[in-house]
């Protein structure tokens, strides 16, 4: 890394990094908005657990949910917020910045 590079964990957001969080923003930001029940089948997680996820990431800013009547149920829908994408973002480049060699061998 050169002198005029950025710590290359800039951008490392622990609360991101937690394995089924992390999981659940790369879902969001492939599908933009996904149903709950939809999120918990693709992560194979219980309610409670996403539901415990969820609120981590809403309380830092990073998903909002909508709610809706659909088929007479309330369901939820969740998306990243542009903080949310912003962060998951700068924690994808400060990964790749510590598993790709800066200096690659001759």
């Amino acid at each position: 890394m050169s002198a005029g590079d950025g710590d290359p964990l800039e951008g490392f957001d622990t609360t991101i990094h937690a394995p089924h969080r992390l999981r659940i923003c790369a879902l969001l930001e492939a599908a933009g908005e996904a149903e709950f029940g939809l999120v918990q089948k693709n992560l194979a997680l219980s309610a409670s657990a996403l539901s415990k996820h969820v609120t981590v990431l809403m309380d830092a800013g990073y998903v909002d949910q909508r709610k809706a009547v659909r088929d007479t149920r309330q369901r939820v829908w969740l998306r990243l917020t542009r903080e949310g994408r912003a962060a998951y973002q700068g924690h994808l480049a400060a990964l790749r910045a510590i598993v790709e060699p800066s200096d690659p061998a001759p």
